[in-house]
């Protein structure tokens, strides 16, 4: 669906004018929007998973762990698939969620995939510059992320930052210079970003961001002691099909959660970057762009 034909249908959750700033600039940050108990929920299963963390000693199916994990101090990056992990997960990304992503792709909804990725007071913890596509083509570039905040999230501990304006701008190539995945902007076009169109998005523990698959974003280190949690689902419009395997699918792939399914794919004249061939497993960002996977050439 064309913008112009998903604003033409009534909101329900989001603002007119949220829903047309995304639009605009590629993204949109809404503060304080899960309810009270639904976000309790969600951090209490969140800490029980912390916890089991703890008796890992390598990256696995559930957990991706950085350098330096241990019981007595976990450096867990991301909780992998939280759809699957946990119903309360699902049930969350079923929810409010997938409402905020009718609102932005159109009434025809498609769940991708979920992470919960976590910040540490660890210079490791930098997400650099990247795009979302890359990793998962589709069609037309109606596919978007929705992470909620699990703590209050300011400059302390490593928000989340688009750059205004850049879904609309070319898409870089995210492998390096000897044909490895990355997934992320080499140094030398990561130095020409402009950092005055970088916006963070802040908030209470609540607060929802939203960036387009195309948008440019990262997030810088944290300087808290304290993890910074936040749960990221992404959704695509019904028409937009997929053309690459799935990095990472679960029982959720590519379930219908809004709306009814479609008989006709959109295709954006736009083209888009191959990825490796996910068929064969895949780490996480964290692993790629710490070059932690380039012994197999990239493919994860």
């Amino acid at each position: 669906m064309t913008p112009e034909q998903v604003l033409s249908h009534a909101p329900r959750v989001l603002t007119q004018s949220q829903r047309e700033h995304y639009f605009e600039h590629g993204y949109v940050g809404i503060e304080s929007l899960v309810p009270a108990d639904v976000l309790a929920e969600v951090q209490a299963i969140t800490n029980e998973f912390v916890e089991k963390s703890r008796k890992e000693t390598q990256s696995g199916d559930t957990f991706d762990i950085g350098p330096g994990h241990s019981a007595e101090t976990p450096v867990l990056r991301r909780l992998k698939s939280p759809d699957e992990q946990h119903e309360v997960y699902w049930r969350f990304a079923t929810g409010l969620m997938a409402d905020v992503a009718a609102d932005l792709v159109g009434p025809n909804v498609t769940f991708h995939h979920s992470k919960l990725n976590f910040k540490w007071y660890d210079e490791s913890d930098t997400v650099k510059w990247h795009q979302d596509i890359q990793f998962f083509p589709h069609t037309n570039y109606n596919v978007l992320t929705i992470g909620c905040y699990l703590a209050d999230t300011d400059m302390n501990n490593g928000p989340l930052a688009v750059l205004k304006g850049s879904h609309n701008e070319e898409l870089y190539d995210q492998y390096d210079a000897n044909g490895n995945w990355t997934g992320m902007l080499s140094d030398e076009d990561a130095a020409k970003v402009d950092m005055s169109r970088a916006d963070y998005l802040t908030g209470p523990a609540g607060s929802i961001t939203v960036h387009n698959a195309r948008a440019l974003h990262y997030s810088p280190s944290s300087k808290s002691p304290l993890p910074r949690p936040l749960l990221l689902n992404c959704y695509t419009s019904a028409d937009a099909k997929p053309y690459t395997p799935h990095p990472q699918p679960t029982s959720h792939t590519y379930e219908l959660v809004r709306g009814e399914p479609v008989h006709w794919a959109h295709h954006d004249p736009r083209p888009c970057q191959i990825p490796p061939d996910w068929s064969a497993g895949y780490t996480s960002i964290y692993a790629a762009q710490a070059g932690e996977d380039k012994a197999a050439g990239g493919m994860m």
